[in-house]
């Protein structure tokens, strides 16, 4: 039974926040939280990753960025990463935690969900789709 889900990118300043927030409107009840591979520690949401998520009525407001640690992985049901490689060093730093992780893409054809970071309004629109339509798929999913 999965009750909590923790969401994993490189930073933890794009991708992940925007996750997080999706599922955690999407599946209320469920504990939400994410963290970077290379977390940028302490760093607030991305200003891009912000606008383009208040455009869609989803805050990013108080998004602290947080460092992926073995310890912090076992705290969740479920692991959500963005891209293949997250997955790999999910595996390396904990190989326990490698059966309960997957990619947050996973029903998306793409299936790899892309770093905005540094480009252009348009990418991270595009991104900001793919987590929404990402987070709907796990939602009907989980909450069956």
């Amino acid at each position: 039974m999965v009750n909590s889900i923790l969401v994993v990118c490189t930073g933890n300043i794009c991708r992940s926040p925007i996750g997080e927030r999706l599922l955690r409107q999407q599946m209320p009840g469920f504990t939400v939280a994410s963290a970077g591979v290379s977390g940028l520690v302490g760093h607030a949401a991305d200003a891009r990753a912000q606008e383009v998520a208040a455009l869609h009525g989803v805050s990013l407001e108080g998004h602290v960025a947080q460092k992926l640690t073995p310890q912090l992985m076992r705290e969740y049901d479920l692991i959500l990463a963005m891209e293949p490689e997250h997955l790999n060093h999910i595996s390396a730093m904990a190989p326990e935690i490698r059966g309960r992780s997957l990619l947050f893409g996973q029903w998306l054809q793409t299936r790899a969900i892309p770093d905005p970071y540094r480009k252009s309004h348009e990418a991270y629109e595009y991104v900001f789709d793919l987590l929404g339509r990402a987070s709907q798929e796990w939602a009907q999913r989980l909450s069956h």
